[in-house]
């Protein structure tokens, strides 16, 4: 059996994002694996590592050239294989799951792992697209996982605090902080890396077609005050501080 995992690449959390034209430019943004989909790569090393019989990881990545980067990451912390999917067009997560089951397909995948919620869309509607299409189970914010043969079980979070399940395989399964830790790729490994298929395929062979397209973007920005509080009165900076929270910021009753 072989697990697919699928990673994006991000701009780090910390980073400024510029809008140039009414679209995101990230020339210069520091990017990063999503972190959802790092406990994604991270579970299915584990898994093997388990001695649960998984022949081959593959990583998948759908996006423009800088993708290369993520899917290089995924490789170096022990990923087997890589697919990146090429294209500089955004397409939302019911078309980016065309791609998923296709590979899924045929590349003889049992599971799927996909982070619960991209970063930057804010979307958690990818695994379950994916699961869709492939008429597969999905367990969605798994906290923990053991596989036996192609059986699956393990507990993940519900409304009312967590539950256990057990599911026969193929499935998909989201993940999400908290499943494990990521381990960082070591200096053998990256070298390692190099060395290890990267295939690249193009979008259109997979007939994607996107249902919605981004017509613009915009920033949410609000201006500092620069209102200075004398502190020399402790009492008196306290009382006016609560009155500008109060009447200003419109955050106290």
């Amino acid at each position: 059996m072989n697990i697919l995992t699928l990673v994006r690449q991000v701009p780090d959390a910390e980073a400024r994002v510029k809008i140039n034209q009414q679209t995101v430019d990230l020339d210069g943004t520091t990017l990063v694996v999503d972190g959802m989909d790092e406990y994604g790569v991270e579970e299915a090393l584990r898994l093997r590592e388990s001695g649960a019989g998984v022949e081959q990881i593959i990583a998948l990545a759908i996006g423009p050239k800088r993708n290369e980067d993520a899917l290089r990451t995924a490789l170096a912390m022990g990923v087997d294989r890589a697919i990146h999917v090429e294209t500089d067009e955004h397409f939302d997560a019911v078309t980016l799951s065309k791609v998923v089951a296709q590979v899924a397909q045929s590349e003889n995948v049992g599971l799927i792992l996909v982070g619960g919620q991209e970063a930057d869309w804010d979307s958690q509607a990818l695994g379950a697209a994916s699961a869709e299409r492939l008429s597969w189970p999905q367990l969605t914010w798994t906290n923990e996982l053991k596989l036996d043969g192609d059986t699956l079980t393990g507990r993940h979070d519900v409304d009312d605090g967590n539950e256990s399940f057990r599911v026969t395989l193929p499935a998909v399964v989201t993940t999400q902080q908290g499943l494990n830790e990521p381990r960082y790729p070591t200096l053998p490994n990256i070298m390692k890396a190099k060395k290890k298929e990267l295939r690249k395929d193009d979008a259109a062979a997979y007939g994607l077609q996107a249902r919605v397209r981004t017509v613009g973007a915009e920033i949410q920005t609000r201006a500092r005050r620069n209102t200075m509080i004398d502190g020399k009165d402790p009492q008196a900076a306290a009382a006016q501080l609560l009155e500008l929270l109060r009447s200003e910021a419109k955050v106290l009753a």
